[in-house]
């Protein structure tokens, strides 16, 4: 395993980390893919795949969360040059914010342009079911609103602006395309506002009220800092999350808690169709990405 001493604003680190991925790849990537918890199976659709474990990489992070397996995946998929992240970074592990994007930072200085980011949430929207695959369409950013979010701290603008707007994070003809290929597809897809806590305890039933009170319709521990680093890095951004689990708003109702290994479970059932719907999705990005 190696040591991480990583700085936000330390554009040579990234970069000397991207000059050791470029020498075990044969291509670079256009499409980069961040893979929530469960969803780790994604490479396997993958031609001339090549694995890089994060322990091999140095001055990489490494993954400590059950589910997710520590891997860069590089290859080919419907023709798009992609690398895959089986394993992402949570604050909530002890990481900081800035250390915690360091793998969007890697990919856009590998080429990459477009990112699509997965997570397992929990549903705070009463008319979702577990199961459901929900569209993001825009986010509430809990720990940045409370506390320094992944910007904080000296610009590096070999990355991108002091300031970048967020009025659309999540690209909206790419939402549109989605859309329209689940609809062919006869698969139902939700779209509504992922909700970032920071974690890792579950949110109390106040605290869900007061998310879905607020517009959330799904909440989660992740994606946010990711997207928030990538559009700072000029990429596109498109975002997913299955429900896990329904999340308890009454804190007089009697639940049973819900386990990280019941999440995983869910997550393994549900991301056949998810899979499904990035392979078209893939298929059809890439012919437009030729153009």
């Amino acid at each position: 395993m190696t040591s991480c001493v990583y700085s936000f604003s330390d554009f040579e680190t990234a970069h000397a980390i991207a000059q050791f991925i470029k020498g075990k790849i044969n291509d670079r990537p256009a499409l980069g893919i961040i893979c929530g918890s469960g969803l780790g199976q994604i490479p396997e659709l993958f031609e001339k795949s090549v694995t890089l474990p994060y322990g091999d990489i140095p001055n990489f992070p490494v993954s400590t969360v059950e589910g997710h397996k520590g891997n860069l995946v590089f290859g080919t998929w419907q023709g798009a040059t992609v690398m895959c992240m089986q394993g992402r970074f949570h604050p909530y592990e002890g990481h900081s914010m800035q250390l915690s994007v360091l793998p969007i930072r890697v990919m856009k200085l590998l080429g990459v342009q477009t990112v699509i980011i997965t997570n397992a949430a929990g549903g705070l929207n009463p008319m979702y079911k577990v199961g459901d695959i929900m569209l993001i369409k825009d986010h509430i950013a809990m720990p940045c609103l409370a506390g320094p979010g992944p910007l904080v701290g000296r610009n590096e603008e070999r990355f991108g602006t002091r300031f970048p707007s967020m009025s659309c994070v999540y690209h909206k003809p790419y939402r549109a395309m989605m859309k329209r290929i689940a609809e062919k597809s006869g698969i139902k897809l939700q779209e509504g506002i992922y909700s970032m806590t920071f974690g890792p305890g579950y949110e109390s039933p106040a605290e869900a009220l007061m998310l879905r009170r607020l517009g959330g319709d799904a909440v989660g521990m992740s994606t946010v800092h990711e997207a928030i680093a990538a559009i700072h890095c000029g990429m596109k951004v498109l975002g997913f999350s299955i429900i896990a689990n329904t999340v308890c708003c009454d804190c007089d109702e009697d639940v049973e808690d819900v386990s990280h290994e019941e999440v995983l479970t869910v997550m393994t059932k549900a991301s056949g169709k998810l899979m499904q719907l990035l392979n078209l999705f893939v298929k059809e990005w890439h012919e437009s990405y030729k153009l």
